[in-house]
């Protein structure tokens, strides 16, 4: 899925090079992340559809045979125990396309975020 892709300069540019199945996943991934986090700014970055709120919040993108969702380090850490079921690494997760997405899990993991960068934002 990554072959001869154009460089998206939004989000929806991003989705609409996926087939209609992979879009949906994206649509919905992004919809729960909008509604966990309402004043994040959407934007492109690292060539990946990406929140920012006082910092990156979250990526997510898709792949030939998953969806990466990228909640930095801490949220990777933070939960650990509900992502085990998943490949995941320092920084990201690995939720297959051939199985149901756990959008409840990554609302709770951007809500958690937001408060991470809000904390953040403040002590600046």
């Amino acid at each position: 899925m990554e072959g001869n892709k154009i460089q998206p300069t939004t989000i929806d540019e991003y989705i609409a090079q996926y087939p209609p199945g992979v879009q949906e996943k994206l649509v919905k991934m992004r919809a729960v992340i909008k509604e966990a986090a309402p004043g994040a700014v959407e934007k492109i970055s690292y060539q990946m559809p990406t929140f920012y709120l006082n910092g990156n919040l979250v990526h997510f993108a898709a792949f030939e045979h998953h969806l990466g969702f990228y909640p930095t380090p801490s949220g990777i850490e933070h939960f650990k125990d509900e992502i085990s079921a998943y490949k995941s690494s320092k920084g990201a997760v690995q939720f297959p396309l051939d199985q149901p997405i756990p959008y409840e899990l990554v609302g709770r993991i951007v809500k958690f975020r937001v408060e991470e960068n809000l904390k953040k934002g403040k002590a600046k």
